[in-house]
C-alpha cells in the first residue's frame, strides 16, 4: 500500500489524503471540481506533504499514475455517482487492482458492485469511515467488508491509520462479506442519529425548563462524560465544547446563533439515517428511538413549512415553560440517568436490527468485533457502553445476539434507570419541552418489557373482524410471530354465514 488515488476530495476525502500521506504513501487524488483539487492540494502544502500528493484532471492520466496492482479509494456521495466512477475507471482495472470505497454508500449498491467487478478479478471493499473529518485526518474507525483476499490485502495498511481505541488497538476489524461493512456503517450512524436527538432534547430541558445558561450545561455534561454511564461518551464531550464557544467578532455563543435547521436527511447528502429507518420497518424491528431521531429532524429541515403552520393556527400551539424544581440537583442526575437510558436503547435497538440482517444475508457478524472498532474514532464512542457490550458477546447464545435486551445484565441497567426517565418524560409534557426521542424510548421499554396487557388485543379482534385475519387464545398462543389459529363471526356478511362461536381453523 505505497500508492493510493484517491477519488474524490471533499471533507473526509481531502483529510484522508493528508493522513495516508503522512503515513508514507504516495497520493494521486482527482475530484471533477478543480476548486476541490486545489484546496486537497492546498491542505498538503500547508502540512509540508505536497511532495505526497499528486492532483490529476482526469481518470486515464490518474491510473497511469499507479503502480500496478492498483488501489483506489472512494470518498464520494452516495449513488449513482459511485457507479458511474466504476464505469470511468473500467478500462483500466485489471485483475487484482482493489478499490476501497469509504464513502457513506447503500450496501447493496456496494453488493451489486462486487458482482459486476468480481467478473474482472477487480476487488471491491465496502468500508464504513466513521468519525467525521477531524478524525478522517487523524485515524476513523473503520468497518470494511467484501472478499477475504481484498479485504485481507489492504487490512495492515488499514490498521496502520485507524483509529486506537483506550487501550492502543486500531478500530478496524473485517465485518463480512458483500456489503456488511456499509451496512455496519448505517447501523453506526442510525444509532448516532437516537444519540444526537436524545442530548439535543436534554440539552432544551436544561435550557429552556431549568433555565440553565450554556455555561452551566457544559460543567454538567463535563461532569457526565467524566465518570459514570456517560465517561468518555464523544458527542457529550464535544457538547461541552459546543456550549462553551464564543464568538471572537460579536462574543456571543456560536450556540445561539444556529438556526434549528438540520437538512442532512432531507437534501439525501446522508442516507445513513433513512436507510437505517427504512431497515427497521423491512426487517419488522422496532426502532422508535432511532426514527423518532430521525422525525425531528425532518421537521427541523422544514424551518419554512413550520412557520406556515404555525401562522395557519394563530400562532405556535405550545412554548416550553419554565421546570419548578426545588431538587434541582436531583433532576440532573436524572437527566443524566435518562440520557444514558436513551443512548443505550439506541445501541440495543441498532444491534437488533443489525443481528436480523445478518441473519437474513448470512455476513457471519463478530458483534464483539463490532463494538470494539466503536471504541475509538467514531461518534457513537462510549467506553461504560462499549464494556457492558464486550461483556454481554463474549460469550453470547444466539438468543442474546438476535436480542440483547433480553441479557439480564442489560435488562439491569433500563431497570435501573427507568423510572428516571419516566419522571423526565413526565415532566417534560408537562412543560410541552420537546421530546420525541425520550418519550419514544419510555413507550419502546414498556412495550417491549411486557409479556401481556397489550391493548393490541382489541387491534387484533378488529383484524379479524374486517379481514378474516384469525387471532391465537389467550392460554394457547404458540409465542411465535405467525398467524393466529381462531376466527369468530363478528357480523355475518351478506349471504355468507359466520361462525356464532369462537372456532379453531
Amino acid at each position: 500500500m505505497h500508492q493510493i488515488a484517491m477519488i474524490g476530495t471533499g471533507s473526509m476525502g481531502s483529510m484522508m489524503t493528508l493522513l495516508f500521506a503522512e503515513n508514507g504513501v504516495k497520493m494521486s487524488i482527482y475530484d471533477p471540481s478543480e476548486s476541490n483539487r486545489k484546496k486537497a492540494m492546498d491542505k498538503a502544502k500547508q502540512d509540508g506533504l505536497e511532495s505526497k500528493v499528486t492532483a490529476y484532471s482526469d481518470y486515464e492520466s490518474l491510473c497511469n499514475s499507479l503502480s500496478s496492482p492498483k488501489v483506489f479509494f472512494f470518498s464520494v456521495p452516495h449513488g449513482s455517482v459511485g457507479d458511474a466512477i466504476v464505469d470511468s475507471l473500467w478500462p483500466y482495472l485489471e485483475k487484482g487492482d482493489i478499490i476501497i470505497d469509504g464513502s457513506n454508500e447503500h450496501w447493496e449498491n456496494t453488493q451489486r458492485r462486487q458482482g459486476k467487478l468480481v467478473v474482472r478479478g477487480v476487488g471491491y471493499v465496502g468500508m464504513g469511515v466513521s468519525g467525521g473529518y477531524q478524525s478522517a485526518r487523524g485515524g476513523a474507525s473503520f468497518s470494511p467488508g467484501g472478499e477475504d483476499w481484498a479485504v485481507e490485502a489492504v487490512m495492515p495498511f488499514l490498521r496502520t491509520v485507524a483509529a486506537k481505541d483506550v487501550e492502543g488497538n486500531p478500530c478496524v476489524q473485517k465485518m463480512g462479506a458483500g456489503g456488511a461493512g456499509h451496512y455496519v456503517k448505517m447501523i453506526h450512524n442510525g444509532i448516532e442519529q437516537g444519540m444526537m436527538s436524545a442530548l439535543c432534547e436534554v440539552w432544551g430541558i436544561m435550557n429552556s425548563g431549568l433555565g440553565l445558561r450554556y455555561e452551566e450545561i457544559a460543567d454538567i455534561f463535563e461532569k457526565w462524560n467524566t465518570k459514570g454511564e456517560l465517561r468518555e461518551n464523544f458527542l457529550v464531550g464535544i457538547g461541552v465544547d459546543i456550549l462553551k464557544q464564543k464568538d471572537p467578532e460579536n462574543k456571543k455563543h456560536v450556540l445561539s446563533e444556529i438556526q434549528d435547521k438540520v437538512v442532512q436527511d432531507v437534501d439525501e447528502s446522508e442516507g445513513t439515517g433513512v436507510w437505517t429507518s427504512e431497515e427497521g420497518m423491512r426487517l419488522h424491528i422496532p426502532i422508535p428511538t432511532i426514527t423518532s431521531g430521525h422525525q425531528m429532524r425532518l421537521a427541523s429541515a422544514y424551518s419554512t413549512k413550520r412557520k406556515r403552520v404555525s401562522k395557519a393556527m394563530g400562532g405556535r400551539l405550545v412554548t416550553p415553560q419554565s421546570i419548578e424544581c426545588e431538587d434541582r440537583e436531583g433532576m440532573i442526575e436524572q437527566l443524566r440517568q435518562a440520557t444514558y437510558i436513551t443512548f443505550l436503547a439506541s445501541f440495543i435497538q441498532g444491534l437488533t436490527l443489525l443481528a436480523r440482517a445478518d441473519d437474513e444475508n448470512r455476513w457471519g457478524l463478530d458483534f464483539s468485533k463490532i463494538i470494539a472498532i466503536w471504541r475509538g474514532g467514531c461518534i457513537i464512542r462510549s467506553e461504560h457502553i462499549s464494556e457492558l457490550f464486550l461483556k454481554v458477546y463474549k460469550n453470547a447464545s444466539k438468543e442474546i445476539l438476535s436480542d440483547p435486551l433480553a441479557n439480564e445484565t442489560v435488562a439491569a441497567e433500563f431497570k435501573n434507570a427507568f423510572p428516571a426517565l419516566k419522571k423526565i418524560v413526565s415532566r417534560s409534557i408537562e412543560a410541552d419541552a420537546y421530546i420525541p426521542t425520550l418519550a419514544a424510548t419510555l413507550e419502546w421499554l414498556k412495550y417491549s418489557t411486557t409479556e401481556e396487557g397489550l391493548p393490541t388485543e382489541f387491534e387484533e379482534a378488529e383484524l379479524d373482524f374486517f379481514g378474516w385475519h384469525m387471532f391465537d387464545l389467550k392460554g394457547h398462543d404458540s409465542g411465535k410471530a405467525v398467524t393466529g389459529r381462531y376466527h369468530f363471526g363478528w357480523r355475518s356478511a351478506k349471504g355468507i354465514p359466520e361462525p356464532s362461536k369462537i372456532v379453531r381453523l
